[in-house]
């Protein structure tokens, strides 16, 4: 076999074997295939499209291509949840503790934020002590005792995905669906899952701007993991505001854990409802949707969700006292508070822009090596749709820096508009695919 050929095959519309697939997955992975013939495949794959068949071929060959998470030993089916990402986005803080109160076992690897789109990781080391690295008895033990553990992403988990990857990025080759699904998938896959449940954001503040978009990669992804043997469900979900009400890490625990109390941003608590419900499901716990949702809500009033963070805090490091009491969690030096200039209806948050301005305030990073301050952020105090008058609070940012606060300010000018009449309804949830 020649790479050459494999190329010329997928530019001119030909469909690859499972043996081609293998075969350039496995010399990419070796070093044998450099990168300028893989970045050919790629953006031919970019122009021409990968079968089902075959996007599924190589999301087993990217997933086999290192370590794959065995998480047999773990009773129950095993449910893994991903986000496409987005701005605000703290489901995984809600899910996977209220989730594992219910009876599902989690065992989730996570990653962290990159950009504007911030990660459950760096989320949770918000908690003092909190361990995300783990070895594998470790966290396989965890689950096993209290039915929940999140840790950062194995090094040797599909180092093929870790190369292509790269290599998209400076090809111009990411938006290529089949490459997109792929790589999630492969990762779901080495990580272990009996069951997948997709949250693919769409919109401003996400990656997919159009629901077509995000339709086309949903059920890519839906597809792959039928193929391969795992139930999954994609739920598609709006991101063209932030979702709940806080930004930046230090700021998302703490409305997530009011989120496990019953507390929570209507938003955030329909979203986290509607994907553990669908959890449970897929877990075999409940027959239905709506029964699943009513087993969290009954959690979540209980206390119980609450209490299996606290038990996942200890576990890993952390102080439970910091589940209970927020005010001990990492908080900024300056807050700074933004008015609204004119009455009227909040007609649009631009979470893009918001995300940026988190980024700027220090919440993100822009390389994967940045280091990021866990106590800044903003937390909105309006919606869209919300009625408001001159002079009421829109949003109040925690900062620790006045020249990084300007700059967020210089971001967030124009992100709020504010209308005289109401915008039009737009659902927070736009389909479910599987």
């Amino acid at each position: 076999m020649r790479m050459v050929d494999i190329i010329a095959k997928k530019r001119d519309g030909g469909e690859l074997t499972t043996e081609e697939i293998q075969f350039l997955v496995t010399g990419y992975t070796d070093g044998t295939i450099p990168d300028y013939q893989m970045s050919a495949w790629a953006m031919a794959v970019f122009f021409r499209g990968m079968t089902p068949r075959e996007t599924g071929d190589l999301t087993m060959a990217m997933a086999g291509s290192g370590e794959q998470l065995d998480l047999s030993s773990l009773s129950g089916i095993k449910v893994d949840k991903h986000s496409t990402g987005g701005v605000g986005d703290k489901t995984t803080l809600v899910v996977a503790p209220l989730v594992a109160a219910a009876g599902i076992p989690v065992a989730k690897m996570s990653g962290r934020g990159l950009g504007y789109s911030g990660g459950t990781i760096d989320k949770l080391e918000s908690f003092a002590g909190f361990a995300v690295e783990r070895s594998r008895e470790q966290f396989l033990q965890q689950v096993r005792d209290i039915g929940v553990s999140v840790i950062g992403q194995s090094g040797n988990l599909t180092p093929a995905d870790k190369k292509l990857y790269a290599l998209r990025d400076v090809t111009a080759t990411v938006e290529a669906v089949p490459l997109i699904a792929s790589s999630i998938m492969s990762k779901k896959i080495a990580a272990g899952a009996d069951a997948i449940l997709l949250d693919v954001k769409v919109g401003k503040g996400a990656f997919m701007k159009s629901i077509e978009e995000a339709e086309v990669l949903a059920k890519a992804m839906v597809d792959i993991g039928t193929q391969v043997g795992r139930k999954t469900v994609a739920v598609i979900s709006d991101m063209n505001q932030p979702l709940g009400f806080a930004v930046g890490n230090a700021l998302e625990v703490k409305e997530g854990i009011d989120t496990l109390a019953g507390k929570g941003p209507r938003d955030l608590t329909e979203l986290a409802l509607a994907i553990g419900s669908r959890m449970l499901v897929l877990g075999g716990l409940v027959e239905d949707e709506q029964s699943g949702r009513a087993k969290l809500e009954e959690i979540m009033a209980s206390g119980k969700a609450v209490e299996k963070l606290a038990q996942m805090v200890e576990a890993q490091g952390g102080d439970k006292s910091d589940v209970y009491e927020t005010s001990r969690l990492p908080k900024a030096a300056i807050i700074h508070e933004l008015v609204a200039s004119d009455d009227g209806y909040v007609a649009q948050i631009d979470a893009e822009a918001v995300g940026h301005a988190s980024v700027v305030l220090g919440a993100g990073r822009l390389t994967k090596e940045m280091a990021i301050d866990l106590a800044v952020g903003m937390v909105l105090h309006k919606k869209r749709g919300d009625q408001v008058k001159a002079g009421d609070i829109l949003m109040t940012i925690h900062a620790n820096k006045e020249e990084l606060l300007a700059s967020a300010l210089q971001e967030l000018e124009g992100a709020i508009v504010i209308s005289t009449k109401p915008p039009v309804d737009q659902p927070l949830i736009y389909k479910i695919i599987g």
